[in-house]
């Protein structure tokens, strides 16, 4: 039996400069997701659509949740598999095209794992991994648009 996860969230608008929405520059992008017990992310747009670079943007968090999810479940099929993993990075790419319409869609995510791990004989292992890792990532599996990884293992000899 399948289970189920709710997952909720709160959203506050704080970029009212006074006026509201009056024409397209006279309020902020900025946004704060609230979630019970963790830390507020402060948001806002991307900087190519007036928002606050400084801020976290949907894009960036949509992108850092796959890499995330990827590598949770990474971790989790290694230490099933006995390969211990000392240290995971990833310089996820996601590519997003932009309508005329000013609407836009992602076309794909490229995450680029590098793993390290203690032992040369578990480096095919441990690239095999990933693509079971894509397989079980609960985000990777709600997209729409292929999300791939160029995976790249070191061995670390102490």
């Amino acid at each position: 039996m399948a289970k189920e996860h709710l997952y909720q969230t709160s959203l506050t608008w704080t970029g009212n400069k006074g006026s509201g929405t009056m024409d397209y520059r006279s309020y902020e992008r900025s946004y704060i997701i609230s979630i019970d017990h963790k830390a507020d992310i402060q948001g806002s747009s991307d900087s190519a659509f007036l928002g606050d670079k400084t801020k976290h943007n949907p894009e960036d968090l949509l992108v850092s949740s796959l890499s995330s999810c990827h590598m949770l479940w990474f971790l989790h099929l290694c230490s099933q598999n006995e390969i211990i993993v000392l240290d995971y990075t990833d310089n996820a790419v996601g590519k997003m095209t932009e309508e005329a319409s000013g609407s836009g869609h992602f076309t794909e995510v490229i995450l680029n794992p590098v793993v390290v791990i203690n032992r040369e004989e578990h480096v095919e292992k441990a690239n095999s991994l990933h693509e079971q890792a894509n397989k079980m990532c609960f985000i990777a599996n709600s997209c729409n648009f292929p999300v791939s990884h160029n995976p790249k293992c070191i061995v670390e000899k102490g």
